[in-house]
């Protein structure tokens, strides 16, 4: 067991020192100019994505659960870590304070969306739990695209139609329904997705070595036998859930902050999908292998445009995810891995 936990340990320090170094790697050459303005207003958005993919990776490689509506989480974190932003402004003038305490309440919103959905939802298997966190996806989806949030000097007003939206003329609209939010203030940083991205690797990874996580992996691996050995399946369940919902609700969260204008109709299926490409790319249960594939296979397409392939940047984009998951899927490829790096049966993958 001693030797396990040693792996898996330098299997997380390893995860860090990747991060590490690519954001190093990418200060230097933003400092020498080598990074053009395109690729550095991608660094946040990959940051959001990266801690998107991770996140997922507990819900479906760890728990064994496929979620759908992933987006739907992000989305709650972006409005109303913008909310928390706009309502703060004068309290909290510094604007980095600002940002990590909007991205707190965009992980409890997110947190929150994730017990209410999951105390229902998670008695569901299969098919059914991916059906209904799609449902969840697109009822938020909706809820705020009629949703009106705005304040002035009387407090703060919510409407669900404009015609009920009546604020003084000191008021400012945060949330302005189809339109989304808009005038938001800018005050994410790729420093601020970098230390996101930290976090969540601190969160993700300690779970998944400690008991609770040993619980979790059981429970995706034979949940009668682990139901009778007295684990709590819905404790356990919720658990990973909440955890990937919060983490998804941060990265929206300084998502929103990043952009003057936020939609929710960015927060739909298609968001969702990408997302879960990039766990199934990186490989189930790889927190490594989702924070490279949601890095390169984000940034991939502009990279391309960079080339002079912008009219055929998404077909080779295709490509490129077909003929990886291919290779994924090759078992002469998977031996000859094996080979080179053994695992021992019942290490915990945190690679």
């Amino acid at each position: 067991m001693k030797k396990k936990l040693n792996k898996n340990s330098l299997n997380g320090f390893l995860n860090y020192g990747i991060v590490i170094a690519a954001f190093a790697a990418l200060q230097v050459l933003i400092g020498m100019g080598r990074l053009s303005n395109t690729l550095q207003s991608l660094l946040v958005p990959a940051c959001c994505y990266i801690v998107m993919a991770v996140s997922l990776n507990l819900t479906v490689g760890i728990l064994g659960e496929l979620s759908l509506g992933h987006a739907g989480f992000m989305s709650l974190g972006a409005f109303s870590g913008i909310t928390a932003s706009i309502l703060l402004q004068s309290a909290i003038p510094m604007a980095p304070l600002r940002l990590a305490v909007s991205m707190v309440v965009g992980a409890a919103f997110g947190a929150l969306g994730g017990v209410i959905v999951g105390v229902p939802v998670l008695r569901l298997q299969g098919d059914y739990l991916a059906i209904v966190t799609l449902a969840f996806g697109q009822i938020i989806q909706n809820i705020i695209m009629v949703l009106y949030v705005g304040v002035d000097s009387r407090g703060i007003h919510f409407a669900a139609s404009s015609k009920r939206f009546d604020l003084a003329p000191d008021g400012t609209a945060i949330i302005k329904g189809p339109m989304g939010a808009v005038g938001v203030q800018k005050l994410a940083s790729f420093t601020a997705g970098f230390v996101l991205i930290l976090i969540t690797l601190l969160v993700v990874q300690n779970l998944v070595n400690s008991r609770s996580g040993r619980a979790i992996m059981a429970l995706r691996d034979n949940r009668i036998a682990a139901e009778s050995v007295g684990i709590n399946v819905t404790k356990y369940k919720l658990m990973a859930f909440v955890t990937s919902a919060a983490l998804a609700g941060a990265a929206g969260a300084l998502w929103g902050l990043n952009y003057s204008s936020t939609v929710a109709s960015k927060f739909n299926f298609n968001t969702s999908i990408l997302v879960l490409v990039f766990v199934v790319l990186g490989g189930l249960g790889s927190i490594r292998g989702s924070i490279i594939a949601a890095a390169l296979l984000y940034v991939l397409p502009e990279l391309l445009r960079g080339l002079g392939l912008d009219d055929y940047r998404m077909l080779i984009y295709a490509i490129v995810l077909i003929l990886v998951m291919l290779a994924t899927n090759n078992d002469k490829l998977k031996a000859l891995v094996g080979r080179v790096i053994p695992k021992r049966k019942g290490a915990v993958n945190n690679g």
